[in-house]
């Protein structure tokens, strides 16, 4: 059964940087567009950024310039680079794996990023 495991969250100061990294337990990782969302208290759910088996990239206008996703497909992990944290910035953070021809969906369990001072 697929898996995603987040880590890297925690609480970091306005201004501050964080890493996440998502590990997946994915046959064939290659084939899975991999994305972030985030999900602030009494918000929805929101796309932060993703990433094709191939590369390609595209970010929520709210994080564009500071956040970063790459992805490492001998190691089967994402990671998300996110630098001049705000305070707006603090979600639970969950790692999203889409297979791109069967379109089947996994969640990683969340993990809290706080950006206070």
């Amino acid at each position: 059964q697929a898996q995603l495991v987040e880590s890297g969250g925690g609480l970091v100061q306005p201004g501050g940087s964080l890493r996440l990294s998502c590990e997946a337990s994915i046959s064939i990782f290659r084939v899975y567009m991999m994305s972030w969302y985030r999900q602030a208290p009494g918000n929805q759910r929101e796309l932060v950024a993703m990433i094709t088996g191939v590369g390609s990239t595209s970010y929520a206008d709210s994080v564009k310039g500071r956040f970063t996703i790459s992805r490492d497909n001998i190691k089967k992990s994402v990671f998300l680079q996110m630098t001049n944290l705000k305070p707006e910035d603090t979600a639970v953070y969950y790692c999203n794996a889409e297979h791109m021809i069967e379109r089947s969906v996994v969640w990683g369990q969340g993990i809290q990023v706080t950006v206070s001072s």
